[in-house]
């Protein structure tokens, strides 16, 4: 069995292996950071945390049967606030037109913009290579987690939800697009660069320049940067398009890939989550995601099938006992695939949340639900 849960200071030795193997800032490869990550991130599930930018939610997924840890991910409750912005390149099209000549050309520009409304974002996802393309679709659960997560704890994040995808990058992390543009006004490497960000941001608002920049001065292997995502990121893109997310026109200063956003209460896998009580043991028919939190076990999640009737779920024995919870017992439930349908979670599962909330369950009129993966600075 393949098990979520919250990090531990445990994990520090596998994470740090994970992290070596991306570029994500959210996942640094630097022991320190990674273990002041891991303990912001036991506050934030144990809703100590100081304040609303301190919340920060890692997860993990265990092999049951080997005890191993084989990937993560994460949320971050608020990445910008006032004087910690967030910075990105707006992109925009601008057409010129010679009379004379009877002929134009339309010019795409970037230009730096900062943001402090205090969105929340999806953060970067990696699963262990051993473990891509397992049938337990793992990479999947790791993603759908989070959004799980956010239906069972809307509070606790803004209704703007960012996902930052990771640009191409080469096998040593670099980029041309830092190396044609960024370099020129800041002498760090993007690594160090994009590292520091995270500490501050002054140096990018100091150096870099405040007026557009036309990308077309660039050359093409940095220019065609711009807006893309590197090959192992496609899918992560489709997924969380699925979702709702959409591209913004905003792009990494460092790296060039897109910001995509979606609005949290139109989000599918958040509208369709909710609590439920333990009714009964033994198999369900719909797959979804079910998860239980006690001082305990902690956050603990796994995919299985579940039934689901009324405000009642009954879940198979050996996922009571992993996640911890009787008869009797609460747990949050997120269906993702009704029996014989094709996975429609927004639809297919609306309807439970809408009990939970003493809605009628059927007639009631709804709203329109709207690298490896993202990283964080």
């Amino acid at each position: 069995m393949f098990v979520i849960r919250q990090a531990t200071l445990d994990d520090l030795p596998t994470l740090l292996k994970l992290a070596k193997m991306v570029h994500f800032i959210n996942l640094p490869a630097d022991k320190d950071l990674l273990a002041e990550k891991i303990q912001a991130s036991r506050l934030s599930f144990n809703g100590k945390e100081a304040h609303a930018r301190d919340r920060e939610w890692m997860f993990v997924l265990e092999d049951t049967s080997s005890g191993a840890v084989v990937g993560t991910s994460a949320l971050i409750g608020c990445i910008s606030w006032h004087g910690h912005p967030h910075l990105y390149f707006q992109v925009r099209k601008r057409e010129h037109y010679s009379k004379d000549l009877g002929t134009g050309q339309v010019h795409v520009t970037i230009q730096l913009g900062s943001d402090e409304t205090g969105a929340s974002e999806v953060g970067g996802l990696i699963l262990s290579p051993g473990y891509r393309g397992h049938p337990e679709r793992l990479g999947a659960l790791l993603s759908l987690v989070r959004f799980h997560f956010i239906g069972l704890h809307r509070a606790k994040f803004s209704p703007v939800i960012l996902a930052e995808m990771m640009g191409a990058l080469d096998p040593n992390s670099h980029t041309p697009l830092w190396e044609y543009l960024g370099r020129r006004f800041i002498n760090l490497s993007y690594a160090e660069a994009d590292l520091f960000s995270t500490k501050s941001k002054e140096f990018i608002l100091s150096l870099f320049p405040k007026s557009e920049i036309y990308i077309s001065l660039l050359p093409p292997e940095a220019r065609n940067l711009i807006g893309k995502v590197g090959d192992e990121t496609v899918q992560a893109l489709r997924m969380l398009e699925k979702q709702g997310f959409r591209e913004m026109d905003h792009v990494d200063p460092f790296d060039g890939g897109p910001y995509l956003q979606a609005r949290r209460d139109e989000i599918p896998l958040v509208t369709s989550t909710a609590r439920l009580k333990v009714a009964s043991l033994g198999r369900g028919n719909a797959e979804a995601i079910v998860s239980s939190h006690d001082h305990e076990h902690g956050f603990r999640a796994v995919r299985t099938r579940v039934s689901v009737t009324g405000m009642a779920v009954r879940l198979p024995r050996d996922v009571a006992e992993a996640l911890g919870v009787t008869v009797g017992g609460t747990v949050g439930v997120t269906i993702l695939k009704q029996p014989g349908r094709a996975a429609r979670p927004g639809k297919d599962a609306r309807s439970i949340a809408g009990r939970a909330k003493g809605a009628r369950p059927r007639g009631a009129k709804r709203g329109t639900p709207a690298r490896s993966t993202a990283k964080r600075r």
